[in-house]
């Protein structure tokens, strides 16, 4: 970058547009001075920044060993001797006896009730707004507009059929969380409010009220005439909006137009993986947007169809309370976490007195927390939660030490900014094995912070093999989540959890369903998630958020985590350390060619978007054109999973070179309609997101734990730099 561009203050050198959005819009409001600010981030950057570069070459070397250690003990090895070696190199550490979650200051939203939890990219200013607003869902569109009750027919216009199947269904969801004294919800010609109690009038003139009053929350509206019922059941709201004027009430006897569920109870805002941010300019949009939300003036314009529409943040829900002599306030809003960028990479956003580039993390850290301080200030209508508190999750984290470090950074942040002390919650990512084998010690460094453990069975799975990547072949993609290690993962993550009294605390969740239009499965399969103990799970969509909610619902999960707890220890260590590596991998031809096309499509489809068009998060058509959730951990396991097979000798250079190029012409055939984009098999030597595809897999060993960022950047930036060259350029005549 060109010095020109850059700022000196401080002791930092900073890029002028960072510097100008921290000058002109971050920091008024705030008290704090800006010499102060800078000052204070100078020395965090002089404090902190050596330790940073120290984590960073300790995963090096740690790994360095394994490899070593996997070339003289051919697979299969002596698993106890195995585990004697991680322990005496320190990957694996002793667990500590008695560790218990102390956290205090935390919202309800994220301490007790279970929900779904949205993940959306901060770049993205609407779909931000989206997922902020998502803590309420019409349960009547999620089911008329999925897959979720049945395939859509075709029908033009309203299906008159397909909407009965749809208020049939919520009537009996009603019957199952609310059931009356005497009949069925079903049966309802009308509900009213009488001594604080809500009563159905049922066919015949029948009266009927809730078989348990307390779960009547609030109402709308005359009590002898509501335009609106709140209940709230496990912790959760439902309104039951009457309106005999609209075209879906006029045909229900009780005049029911929809049914609300609450349903994105938190959602992360995120920085990382859904997000392609390369350069100063990426990070002040990002950061410009989060500041936005807690202020809550943070509005998109779009077009939608022939008008144009604002998207705001929704404001709180204000209901009747049930005697009618007070309020109930129901937040509009899911309470939001930011999720910052992990300790890997660095940034020339911001240089130190050396003239080298600070550590990402770092600056996310600062910046996302000064950002954050207008949704702590009481007087603002749409502050994030009660507390004060300000969440962040922290992704990619290896073993306690980088765990104390995030601590110590959080502290540093909280002096510099004037917070108190654990203003600063973090939620921790558990999706590097190195963290998942000493997850209790991990928890014991942020024991008084800690709000939130995460499975990602994806990015977990791309660490799995890149960590074992000279061990041996692993299986195929499609058998990695029927391996004993993801199994003893996902239990070990709830059991830990449990045993810490992160109830009542944090959060205990599990990953993403990762096919957006596939509600009908997720609907059936995802009740899987609070079965195993899970307060919150991932969803692609609002739209899931809502029919996700409906598990929660069913389940009760602080008596299902109850029930866990009595068991005791379910994830061993033995079963973490399982190697998914293939036993006999004699694969025929065709299966060899399926796994390695597959992946290669998946990869290039994501890389294509990431690097020419800076999406870092989409849906894209798998090799059977099913549209995928996909973000840098999918890419992760992909490009490791090619490399390792290459490693092996399961297929060739030449396989893999013919695959892309083929996969490559798919990929394009895929994208077609897009007028904006490039081609990839018209020019590959020419296609810079191609060659970066090449790159993620023949270089995939030696990326630093199989991550993809580094290349990723490289390759977007060169396609930055390329437009911007092109731009520059006199037009001919």
């Amino acid at each position: 970058m060109d010095r020109a561009d850059r700022i000196n203050v401080g002791g930092l050198s900073v890029n002028t547009a960072l510097h100008r959005f921290i000058a002109y819009e971050a920091l008024p409001g705030t008290g704090i001075e800006a010499t102060d600010f800078w000052q204070g981030f100078d020395q965090i950057v002089r404090d902190l920044a050596p330790r940073n570069r120290e984590l960073r070459a300790r995963r090096d070397e740690l790994q360095a060993q394994i490899d070593e250690w996997h070339a003289l003990h051919p697979f299969p090895f002596d698993r106890n001797e195995y585990r004697t070696f991680l322990e005496g190199i320190g990957y694996i550490l002793p667990e500590p006896d008695d560790v218990q979650v102390l956290t205090t200051g935390v919202d309800k939203e994220i301490a007790v009730v279970a929900g779904p939890q949205l993940v959306v990219p901060v770049s993205n200013a609407r779909y931000a707004l989206n997922a902020a607003n998502a803590r309420w869902g019409s349960l009547y569109d999620a089911l008329y507009g999925t897959d979720a009750l049945a395939p859509a027919t075709g029908v033009k216009g309203y299906d008159a059929a397909r909407g009965r199947l749809v208020v049939s269904y919520v009537r009996g969801l009603l019957d199952e969380f609310f059931p009356l004294t005497a009949g069925r919800h079903a049966d309802s010609a009308g509900y009213i409010v009488r001594d604080g109690m809500l009563t159905t009038e049922l066919a015949g003139g029948t009266l009927s009220g809730l078989a348990r009053p307390e779960l009547f929350a609030g109402y709308l509206g005359e009590p002898g005439s509501p335009s609106a019922i709140l209940l709230r059941h496990h912790g959760l709201h439902v309104e039951i909006t009457i309106d005999p004027s609209t075209p879906v009430g006029q045909t229900d006897p009780a005049g029911i137009s929809d049914v609300l569920l609450e349903s994105a109870i938190t959602t992360i805002i995120d920085f990382e993986d859904s997000v392609s941010a390369v350069d100063a300019d990426d990070k002040v949009l990002c950061y410009r947007n989060w500041l936005g939300i807690n202020r809550g003036d943070l509005e998109d314009t779009f077009a939608k169809g022939n008008e144009v529409m604002v998207r705001r943040l929704a404001s709180d829900r204000r209901y009747n309370s049930p005697d009618g002599a007070g309020e109930v306030t129901v937040s509009g809003r899911a309470l939001l976490f930011a999720r910052n960028v992990g300790h890997l990479m660095s940034t020339d956003a911001v240089l130190d007195a050396q003239g080298d580039e600070i550590g990402e993390g770092i600056l996310d850290a600062v910046l996302t927390t000064l950002t954050a301080l207008p949704g702590r200030d009481p007087a603002n209508s749409f502050r994030n939660g009660s507390k004060g508190s300000i969440y962040i999750v922290k992704p990619k984290m290896h073993g306690p030490d980088e765990v104390a470090f995030t601590v110590e950074l959080f502290r540093r942040v909280e002096e510099l900014l004037g917070l108190p002390v654990n203003t600063l919650k973090l939620g921790l990512m558990d999706e590097e094995r190195r963290t998942t084998v000493n997850l209790k010690a991990c928890i014991a460094e942020a024991r008084e912070r800690l709000v939130f453990i995460n499975t990602g069975f994806l990015d977990r799975s791309g660490d799995e093999i890149h960590t074992s990547m000279a061990a041996g072949p692993f299986v195929r993609k499609a058998e990695m989540r029927n391996q004993a290690w993801i199994s003893a993962y996902e239990d070990q993550n709830v059991d830990v959890g449990v045993e810490v009294g992160l109830r009542g605390h944090g959060q205990i969740g599990k990953g993403m369903w990762a096919m957006p239009d596939l509600m009908s499965a997720m609907l059936e399969q995802k009740v899987a998630h609070p079965l195993a103990g899970a307060s919150t799970a991932w969803v692609p969509s609002p739209t899931a958020a809502t029919l996700h909610a409906i598990h929660y619902h069913r389940v009760d999960v602080p008596s299902r985590q109850l029930d866990i707890a009595n068991q005791g220890r379910r994830g061993t260590l033995e079963g973490l350390l399982t190697l998914p590596i293939a036993a006999n991998p004699v694969w025929s031809a065709a299966e060899r060619q399926e796994e390695l096309d597959n992946n290669m499509q998946s990869l290039l489809g994501y890389v294509v978007r990431w690097v020419d068009h800076g999406v870092g998060c989409s849906k894209v058509p798998d090799i059977h054109d099913v549209a995928l959730m996909e973000d840098r951990a999918t890419l992760r396991i992909s490009s490791q999973h090619i490399a390792n097979w290459l490693r092996h000798g399961v297929v060739s250079e030449q396989d893999v070179h013919e695959s892309m190029r083929r996969m490559a012409a798919v990929v394009d055939q895929q994208n077609e309609a897009d007028p904006l984009y490039r081609p990839m098999s018209s020019n590959y030597e020419e296609s810079i997101a191609f060659q970066c595809a090449a790159d993620l897999v023949f270089q995939g060993p030696t990326q630093p734990n199989g991550y993809t960022e580094p290349l990723l950047h490289q390759r977007r930036r060169e396609v930055k730099a390329e437009r911007t060259h092109l731009s520059a350029l006199p037009i001919s005549n």
